[in-house]
């Protein structure tokens, strides 16, 4: 025992001294990592947002573009952000739908990383170091820029061993010393019983006492759009759906550099040209992709690495209360935390196949239920069929030659310029996207000869969409201005921030006493038709576009996505003016084999692939009592007994036969 005080001390004494000692070293002028506050004033931004019509057209307009950005991810819209600011003129398209890939796909948090910290600390490995410091700089800066999509979020460290509460407790203290003035919330001890009362849930076996740090999370769909959207506001054209299918090149001096793009609009299906003087490639886990676009001989720099969340229930966490198991079965690192009203359990971190649709596999969901067990009292039975949602995104890791495994991997970024002259922005990770952006462009502008109107970045000053007019009380002047329910005036005001206002007006009427507007597009969540209507002038295009991102619902709860779906395309069609052939697919229909299935899984309770008997009842009971009234088995249910009630109405005497019931 004495021998494993002894390592303790020493090992807390070594990791202060060095934290110390790092952060001495890494407040360099020169460093890239830090992040100056100067004061700027950031240029203003346009009043109105143009449609996605307008935005096509300047693409088509033959206009050459000083900067043409590949992916609307975080990474993306950052640089597009970052460009536009600066004076450039420029451009961003992207396959799919803003956030479609990692940037909707991630544990939400905005953080440094205590596991990054404890490496770089233990391993001396000052570059690691860096990049912890700089991600807790950036830290700060989302959550000002975007208060309304952002808030600090207090994580948990449940301690079961009294050596490990100093042990950990120095680790959580020299995460608050790198982040210095820019630290969100001191970190501090419970003991067993205080971190009972903030987290009932927690198993008390053993149970010496919590660490409780704070990070920042956020909306990460939303912010992503919100990026992009503020980008657009100030001048920027962003287009989604667009494809990139070629690079084009010119002789200059000898040599070929790039001067444009083939792109085709996948909503109109028209192919032309745009034209840039620089082009830059932040496509994420597909950045080979288009290196080999530009050089097919090019050895690739992404070590692609999947991680698995699931969604369960809400009262598997207090509302505002993460938690961190630090050292799994298999020793990663694993969240469990709230948000949107729900609970949040990842992430998985093995190496995986680059796809356009990564899914979790039933093993990386079981392994998350597991682990999770091990925290959780005997009160709460995790369940299989608890699992309401389930998604899997790719990290794009910048692979190292020298480290075999991924869990190795920093989430550095690089910045990388080809003989043509294509920049490209490989790694990293979503709290540092604004700085990623920020040396992104430094290199472009550096590479290419740009002329922008301002030399330096000025992202760290400027206010995201929605931020600018944004208040916590907000919500207050919804409720009494425009009579929406409580619940869902916070939803607006926390994913629309200031611009919750526009979408207000554009609800409709309840025809109740209260609320007066705002009708829900499914009763468990306060999504309401006013959002759908305000999601097309946020650039959504289709039905996953509207109800993955623009609203999250598919991130949340799956069966209730797919109940909300045909109110939400038909007030999409009446918006985009859908023929009925474009809506077929979401209309009244037989019940297919694969939905009866789905069905059937909401009855099957012990997911042993069978309905039993008792379980069987049980729904039943649950559907008469209305406990259960809103999913897909209850609604076959109800309609099978209107369909009998009036087969049974065929066969009885009519009022005109019986004599009029004398």
């Amino acid at each position: 025992m004495s021998s494993r005080f002894y390592k303790f001390g020493v090992t807390a004494l070594s990791a202060c001294i060095g934290s110390l000692a790092a952060t001495w070293i890494c407040t360099d002028k020169n460093s890239p990592y830090v992040v100056h506050n100067e004061v700027v004033r950031p240029p203003k931004r346009k009043r109105t947002l143009p449609p996605r019509l307008d935005q096509i057209k300047s693409l088509q307009s033959g206009e050459e573009f000083d900067v043409l950005i590949i992916g609307g991810g975080a990474t993306g819209a950052g640089c597009a952000l970052d460009a536009v600011t600066r004076g450039l003129k420029t451009a961003l398209v992207e396959a799919d739908d803003f956030a479609s890939g990692t940037s909707s796909r991630s544990t939400k948090l905005i953080h440094g990383g205590v596991r990054y910290l404890q490496k770089a600390i233990l391993g001396l490995d000052l570059e690691q170091y860096r990049m912890v410091k700089e991600a807790l700089q950036e830290r700060a800066a989302m959550l000002e820029s975007a208060p309304h999509l952002t808030h600090p979020l207090p994580i948990m460290l449940p301690v079961y061993q009294w050596w490990q509460v100093p042990y950990y407790w120095v680790g959580i203290k020299c995460y608050d010393l790198v982040a210095g003035d820019r630290n969100v919330k001191s970190s501090y001890y419970l003991t067993k019983k205080d971190a009972l009362e903030l987290f009932p849930m927690l198993k008390k076996d053993k149970l010496c006492g919590a660490l409780v740090y704070y990070d920042g999370q956020q909306d990460d769909a939303r912010m992503c759009l919100a990026v992009a959207l503020t980008a657009a506001r100030h001048g920027a054209t962003v287009c989604n759906h667009v494809e990139v299918q070629e690079l084009l090149k010119k002789d200059e001096n000898g040599k070929k550099v790039l001067c444009g793009a083939k792109v085709k609009d996948h909503i109109s299906g028209k192919e032309f040209t745009v034209k840039a003087k620089c082009i830059i490639n932040a496509t994420g886990p597909f950045t080979d992709f288009i290196r080999k676009m530009d050089d097919p001989s090019v050895k690739t720099i992404c070590c692609p690495s999947s991680g698995v969340h699931i969604v369960l229930p809400g009262y598997y966490s207090p509302d505002q209360m993460g938690l961190l198991d630090p050292s799994t079965s298999d020793g990663r690192v694993i969240f469990f935390l709230p948000w949107q009203r729900q609970t949040i359990a990842g992430t998985t971190d093995l190496p995986c196949e680059i796809t356009h649709t990564p899914s979790p596999t039933e093993d990386e969901i079981q392994f998350i239920l597991s682990e999770i067990k091990n925290y959780l009292n005997t009160d709460v039975e995790v369940r299989r069929g608890d699992v309401l949602s389930a998604w899997s995104g790719i990290r794009p890791l910048v692979s190292d030659p020298n480290k075999g495994d991924t869990q190795s991997l920093a989430r550095n970024h690089i910045v990388h310029v080809s003989p043509s002259n294509l920049v490209t922005i490989a790694g990293g990770k979503w709290t540092t996207y604004r700085a990623m952006a920020e040396h992104t462009l430094d290199a472009a502008i550096k590479a290419c000869n740009l002329k922008p109107e301002r030399a330096e970045a000025v992202t760290s000053y400027l206010k995201i969409e929605g931020g600018q007019g944004w208040t916590p009380t907000m919500y207050i002047r919804l409720v009494q201005d425009f009579g929406l329910e409580c619940e869902v005036a916070q939803h607006l005001a926390k994913s629309y921030g200031d611009r919750a206002f526009a979408v207000s007006k554009m609800a409709s009427l309840t025809g109740k006493r209260w609320p007066i507007i705002g009708n829900r597009i499914h009763p468990e969540f306060p999504y309401i038709d006013a959002e759908i209507r305000y999601g097309i002038r946020e650039y959504a295009c289709t039905a996953v576009d509207m109800i993955a991102r623009r609203l999250r619902l598919a991130f949340l709860n799956v069966q209730a996505a797919s109940e909300a779906l045909p109110v939400l395309v038909d007030i999409m069609g009446e918006e985009l003016h859908w023929s009925k052939e474009e809506k077929e697919n979401f209309g009244d229909a037989d019940v297919s084999g694969e939905q009866l299935h789905e069905i059937l899984r909401e009855i099957d309770t012990n997911m042993n692939g069978q309905v039993e008997l008792d379980e069987y009842l049980q729904m039943m009971s649950a559907i008469k009592t209305g406990d259960v009234a809103y999913s897909r088995f209850a609604r076959m249910a109800e309609m099978e007994e209107q369909k009998h009630e009036a087969a049974q109405l065929k066969h009885k005497i009519s009022v005109d036969r019986s004599g009029g019931g004398l």
